[in-house]
């Protein structure tokens, strides 16, 4: 428990960091004079903390978690005092980029750390708690950021990060202090060409999916360039993981089926959520008259049933002893729910929304916590924390690709209803319907994965590696 209170508090830094800022943008646009390059405020963290999760992960285990999450944490502080006191917006996003380089190891270091003391079958007893803690920060993020944006300044979301990192280290000290060894008996070294590439490739990645459908045309000269130049950089690392001794990737890890379909899902189920994230608030504002408070407060019963569905999931998995029927069940459900979403009309009654919202979330949810079970089952412990952190990577560029998808169909609908007549909200629902059933149909493709998925048994010890399939 006292691993467990430790990683909880670092969920809370990283998931609250991540939403908190939001609302402060037009507030920290007016105050430093530039609106243009605000989304780089959140671009430059997501880019960052992505491209350094796989480093982290690999270096905890060579080094252990303990000493690796204390730096994370220190780092992350320090650079929210350099955010909070930046002159000028550039200044910011820099600070933003380099607290990326903190908060990248936050969640693969925490999630490391629990598989080293809780058994795959055993971790859905105490999931709930991280769960519970990720919904509370994720929900209650905007509502803080807004707060503190209007009534005191933007520069306190970044001071308040100050005790909770305090804090954070204080307990991972005293409490990650009983986690067990490296499990490696030798002294690795760090694939530095294996991480160059792999940062390479991922920031040109997220750039051409960033800018793909905002910035510049998706066929545009620009993203497909950068496109190409990132798949080049992923030819290239796996050439480079396939021929290095100790790489940061280890391609062993890619030979369990359970693995492999826990990185397809989790990704997928990322690109679902992200699309609901993105397109749920701009529904309600858009299509229903709603305000920037109400749409907040309209997506937080999504989120507490998603949370919801990763403690049902994760028990239900631990009473089975396997998590393929809690994917394959919530994966229909996700579907289904994500169907009638799509099918309902626009002046259907608000709570008929939050209804199916609340429906669809437990099915997000249970996929969610179902792969990151399934992926850390799969792997022998010598390398908990390079398969977690290659899991999270993907997860982030799904949710990366998913607010994409779903953005480049809102703007072409809002670019549509420009140049014709008549309710905006007529010419937009069925763009919305159109995002909810593109999420259906990835959530049916999570579906069909589930199907062929080995029904691998959740291991009942800790340093067991797991029977080959």
């Amino acid at each position: 428990m006292r691993v467990l209170y430790g990683a909880m508090i670092c969920v809370l830094l990283a998931a609250l960091d991540q939403t908190v800022v939001i609302p402060a943008l037009p507030a920290i646009g007016g105050d430093l004079g530039a609106y243009k390059q605000l989304p780089w405020i959140v671009s430059a963290y997501l880019i960052t903390s992505t491209i350094s999760t796989p480093v982290y992960g690999k270096l905890s285990d060579i080094y252990g978690r303990r000493r690796l999450l204390i730096v994370c944490i220190a780092l992350f502080v320090l650079t929210s005092i350099l955010c909070a006191l930046a002159a000028t917006l550039d200044q910011l996003i820099w600070g933003r980029a380099l607290q990326g380089l903190g908060g990248g190891g936050l969640m693969a270091l925490t999630q490391a750390a629990i598989a080293d003391v809780m058994s795959p079958r055993e971790r859905g007893r105490y999931q709930g708690y991280i769960s519970a803690m990720w919904a509370a920060a994720s929900v209650g993020g905007p509502l803080v950021g807004g707060f503190v944006a209007e009534h005191l300044s933007w520069r306190w979301i970044f001071w308040l990060n100050l005790p909770i990192g305090i804090a954070a280290m204080w307990m991972c000290h005293n409490g990650l202090r009983r986690l067990p060894p490296p499990a490696r008996t030798l002294r690795s070294r760090l694939d530095m060409v294996g991480a160059v590439l792999i940062a390479g490739a991922l920031s040109v990645l997220l750039l051409a999916l960033g800018w793909g459908g905002n910035t510049y045309p998706w066929a545009s000269v620009e993203v497909l360039g950068l496109a190409a130049l990132g798949c080049v950089l992923l030819g290239l690392l796996v050439l480079q993981e396939m021929r290095v001794s100790d790489p940061l990737l280890p391609p062993r890890v890619f030979a369990s089926s359970s693995y492999v379909a826990a990185i397809v899902i989790s990704t997928l189920i990322s690109v679902v959520l992200f699309m609901c994230l993105f397109t749920i608030p701009l529904h309600f504002q858009l299509a229903r008259g709603a305000s920037a408070a109400e749409a907040g407060a309209y997506i937080a019963p999504f989120m507490l049933s998603s949370a919801a569905g990763n403690v049902v999931g994760s028990r239900w998995g631990r009473r089975s002893g396997t998590m393929r029927g809690v994917v394959r069940v919530a994966s229909a459900v996700c579907a289904t729910g994500l169907i009638v979403l799509a099918c309902l009309p626009t002046d259907a009654p608000v709570w008929a929304f939050v209804v199916v919202l609340v429906l669809t979330g437990p099915g997000v949810g249970g996929c969610m916590i179902s792969s990151m079970m399934t992926a850390q089952n799969a792997l022998p412990p010598s390398d908990i924390g390079t398969g977690t952190g290659a899991l999270l990577v993907l997860r982030s560029v799904g949710g990366a690709s998913g607010s994409s998808v779903a953005g480049a169909i809102i703007a072409t609908s809002l670019a549509a209803a420009q140049k014709t007549t008549g309710p905006l909200a007529a010419h937009l629902a069925p763009h919305f319907s159109t995002v909810y059933a593109a999420a259906a149909g990835i959530a049916a493709i999570i579906f069909l994965v589930a199907l062929c998925m080995p029904a691998a048994r959740l291991r009942d010890t800790l340093h067991v590696a797991p029977v080959s399939e």
